[in-house]
């Protein structure tokens, strides 16, 4: 009999996206995937190499259960000089992926029964994680007139006695926005005042539009404290599938992850973490190149998107997607329990254009894009999109 943890587990909607083309594509139809996550980028070269020599070098054996030393040195220096927060090299743990260090963090800090508030629209993977070791997952609506950023108030209003951990996702999955100083500091003095850690998920970090990508943890040594850092080398450097992410804590949290990733897998590949280390000290251009070609996307994709009726969006100042809202269209189909999966599943049959919807994020009047592709692909993407809409 499987674990009554299993019970309340929603599957994973991208993964049923992705398994739905990739079976209409082997059928020879013509899909235009614009649901994936994932940079279309190659590795940089540099990162390859040095995984390359690692392996001749039989760099293969066990290592630390907090990762690479090397590699802890390369993060540290990133966090000090990029992001104004000095962590010790004990503080650091490196992990299978960015997915890996939240688990992680998850199960060094929640009992049975605690809370977890998770702002909605969030990414589809936290409510899910949170279950899973135990806790329980407490959504928070925000508002789209405040680009569906959390407040203070929001925050104020969902507290109860079991609450222990926040997420906040900066630069956002799916909505692309960006908190500024200012509303991050309201965020800390809240949390502080009613003693909740911060979860800072800042995987897109990186991919960011704007000048003012402020870190939590780099606001006080009080807001340090409180704050997870999550980072990782998936989005910023296309390394998808070396599955290198990392966490930066408190020194006492960061000992009990590191003892929990010590028991389930003892550490990420040590092959994946020289490349990592290569990733952090020897790849800026390659990054720059890819924000700036994200950016031009996106330039794109909003003026393409402007030209659909009935279709509104927020501007997205960092991440590679477009969190679309297509509630004006709820009285041009039929649907039974959920709008946006009806749309999306009627938009690839029909308009072969695949996208995900907004109900995988909590927020079901809305789908989410990805401008991480072909740029002559999202563009014809969209004009399928915008087809299909006028057709409706």
């Amino acid at each position: 009999m499987l674990s009554s943890k299993l019970k309340g587990i929603t599957p994973s909607f991208t993964i049923g996206i992705s398994t739905k083309v990739k079976e209409l594509k082997s059928q020879g139809q013509d899909i235009i995937n614009l649901s994936i996550g994932e940079p279309d980028f190659l590795t940089p070269s540099s990162a390859k190499n040095n995984a390359i020599e690692a392996i001749n070098m039989d760099q293969t054996k066990y290592d630390s259960a907090a990762g690479l030393l090397e590699l802890r040195k390369a993060i540290q220096n990133k966090l000090q000089v990029e992001n104004n927060i000095l962590y010790e090299l004990d503080e650091i743990i490196v992990s299978s992926g960015a997915k890996h260090a939240i688990t992680n963090t998850l199960i060094a800090l929640l009992d049975y029964g605690d809370e977890v508030i998770i702002p909605k629209p969030y990414w589809v993977s936290y409510p899910e994680m949170v279950k899973l070791v135990g806790g329980k997952p407490v959504f928070l609506d925000t508002k789209k007139e405040n680009n569906f950023k959390v407040t203070p108030k929001d925050i104020e209003n969902i507290l109860t006695p079991k609450t222990k951990i926040i997420f906040i996702t900066n630069p956002s999955n799916p909505t692309g926005v960006v908190y500024s100083k200012e509303e991050l500091q309201q965020i800390v003095d809240i949390c502080l005042k009613h003693n909740i850690y911060i979860l800072a998920d800042e995987i897109y970090e990186k991919i960011c539009y704007v000048d003012s990508f402020v870190s939590i943890a780099s606001l006080s040594n009080d807001a340090k404290n409180i704050t997870i850092t999550i980072n990782g080398l998936s989005k910023s450097v296309a390394m998808t599938g070396w599955r290198i992410g990392y966490s930066a804590t408190n020194k006492t949290l960061a000992t009990a992850i590191a003892a929990v990733q010590g028991h389930l897998v003892s550490h990420p590949s040590t092959i994946s973490q020289w490349a990592g280390v290569s990733a952090l000290t020897s790849c800026q251009s390659e990054i720059v190149e890819m924000v700036n070609t994200y950016q031009s996307r996106r330039d794109l994709a909003i003026e393409a998107l402007k030209k659909i009726k009935n279709l509104e969006f927020i501007t997205p100042q960092g991440a590679f997607y477009l969190f679309i809202d297509i509630s004006n269209l709820k009285n041009k189909l039929k649907w039974n329990d959920s709008f946006s999966v009806a749309f999306s599943d009627m938009l690839l049959n029909i308009g072969k254009v695949a996208v995900v919807p907004g109900i995988a994020f909590g927020m079901d009047d809305f789908i989410r894009i990805s401008y991480a592709c072909d740029t002559e692909e999202l563009l014809q993407g969209i004009n399928r999109i915008q087809s299909f809409i006028e057709n409706l």
